[in-house]
């Protein structure tokens, strides 16, 4: 991996980053493709038209259902699924706070009831690393635990320990993996995770230890699961700046467009979230004017696209009154449409702050975004 920050603007970095797959261009979306598809009936062709750079799958839901070791078979999951871009894994961490009811927790790892059958699984460092290295993807996440961030202090500060040590755990083990000639990518990278809940002290400390780690990347992670915009906003300041600024710093599972655009400009490269895709299949869109619901009635004979001059396919070729038509007639056509929008709106955004970052005028760009889209739509 290479990872070279090409301009700066105030906290605000955008980078290159060339792995084993292809270059990431930072600040950059990844778009969240949990079982190896974004939901909403989009391929990956479609992917690579709306300018996606990254695509993110799930470790514990692809073990479970279809199954890793399948996966490996036909040459790790970029080639099962048709995908000739970077591929970021997540860990199965977030599946220990998600899944609270069906897991138990313990040094070695954690035990789960699968979510789809009940059959009883077992996830540690070392398993989740085996499951990524069978996915071969681009970056593998390291298996953390996501505490509440309202729990006891007591609490998540035992779980952040334990986290560290799966931390070295997860580096051992990929360490093994990677040198094996079987191996599918001897290249794959590790990012660390840190976790602390709203405990500044906590937060900062773990920030300081895994610092320590050399990793190719570090994540905040433990967010936007209960705390507010201001609490998230916050960590972010007394965290970010004691990880290394000349690696990539990844914010798991945020956001909003107006979360991403002040976690950018407090350093934060990397992002992921299911939102454009969940609202999308519900007839939500985002624009630069706010978001629209177009089941709405006043939508029914409006032949405007979703928003004047975007490129995406649903825009070039469909009235806002058609694919209103489509929900109402519960095609799956217009969740298509809306997802398509939105991921494109999502990866223009990302476009947009690049260039600003590096013409040294990101504090304008984000002032102007966000006004336009508190404004609300200009009906």
């Amino acid at each position: 991996m290479n990872y070279q920050i090409i301009a700066s603007d105030g906290r605000a970095k955008r980078a290159r980053m060339e792995t084993v797959h292809g270059t990431i261009e930072t600040p950059v979306f990844m778009n969240v493709g949990t079982v190896g598809v974004i939901k909403g009936a989009v391929s990956t062709d479609d992917l690579r038209q709306i300018g996606t750079q990254v695509e993110l799958s799930n470790t514990y839901h692809l073990h479970v259902r279809t199954g890793d070791e399948l996966i490996r078979r036909f040459g790790g999951l970029r080639k099962f699924m048709n995908w000739d871009r970077p591929i970021l894994t997540d860990s199965g961490g977030f599946q220990v706070f998600s899944l609270a009811g069906l897991r138990k927790i313990r040094e070695e790892g954690v035990s789960f009831q699968s979510h789809i059958d009940g059959h009883k699984i077992f996830m540690g460092p070392e398993e989740s690393m085996q499951i990524q290295s069978n996915l071969g993807s681009t970056i593998a996440m390291a298996f953390d635990e996501c505490p509440p961030s309202k729990a006891e202090t007591s609490y998540i500060r035992a779980s952040v320990d334990r986290t560290s040590r799966w931390l070295e755990r997860c580096r051992i083990e990929m360490n093994r993996l990677n040198s094996l000639s079987d191996t599918i990518n001897r290249e794959q990278l590790l990012f660390g995770i840190n976790q602390g809940g709203v405990c500044d002290e906590i937060r900062m400390n773990h920030a300081r230890t895994i610092s320590s780690m050399n990793l190719d990347g570090y994540a905040v992670g433990g967010l936007a699961v209960g705390e507010s915009h201001e609490e998230m906003y916050h960590i972010l300041d007394v965290t970010v700046p004691l990880l290394p600024r000349d690696k990539p710093t990844y914010l798991m599972g945020v956001g909003t467009p107006a979360n991403i655009l002040e976690a950018v400009d407090r350093g934060v490269d990397f992002f992921d979230c299911v939102y454009p895709s969940r609202n999308g299949r519900h007839s939500h869109v985002y624009t630069n004017h706010g978001k629209l619901n177009l089941l709405n009635r006043k939508y029914e004979l409006d032949p405007r696209p979703i928003e004047e001059g975007c490129g995406c396919p649903a825009c070039r070729s469909y009235s806002r009154a058609y694919i209103r038509h489509l929900f109402k007639a519960k095609e799956m056509l217009g969740m298509r449409l809306c997802v398509l929008h939105n991921l494109y709106f999502y990866n223009t955004m990302m476009t947009e702050i690049r260039s600003a970052i590096e013409e040294h005028r990101y504090a304008s760009y984000k002032a102007e975004k966000l006004a336009r889209m508190a404004a609300g739509p200009q009906e």
